[in-house]
């Protein structure tokens, strides 16, 4: 199913984004930097219920392959991958937020949870 794609491309690229930092030279830090596991959850759409990935968050950028997205000094979470959508917000070890993604008019949306490795 397509709008299932969208949701393991999420993930896909997460942990794409995940090796390619980890080999990353070093460079300043974010209080974010480090291995974080990430939870997502379908809330609405035929998308897969529930997938968890870890990440890996280096001078507060996510990057690699077809992901892009930044954490924030204040935590603010902005995530873009082949347009679905995810933001939240990180505090401390943990965070939440909401994402969305649509692919030949099936939407899917839900939420993420996070908690630092």
């Amino acid at each position: 199913m397509r709008s299932n794609r969208i949701r393991n491309l999420l993930f896909v690229s997460f942990l794409a984004s995940a090796a390619a930092l980890a080999t990353a030279p070093a460079s300043a830090q974010s209080p974010y930097d480090g291995l974080w596991q990430v939870t997502v959850v379908t809330k609405t759409g035929s998308c897969d219920a529930q997938t968890t990935a870890s990440v890996n968050v280096s001078d507060g950028k996510i990057s690699g392959g077809p992901v892009s997205g930044t954490v924030g000094s204040g935590g603010l979470v902005r995530v873009s991958i082949n347009g679905a959508y995810a933001n939240g917000q990180l505090s401390g070890n943990s965070g939440s937020g909401k994402w969305n993604g649509a692919s030949a008019g099936v939407a899917c949306s839900g939420r993420w949870e996070a908690s630092r490795q």
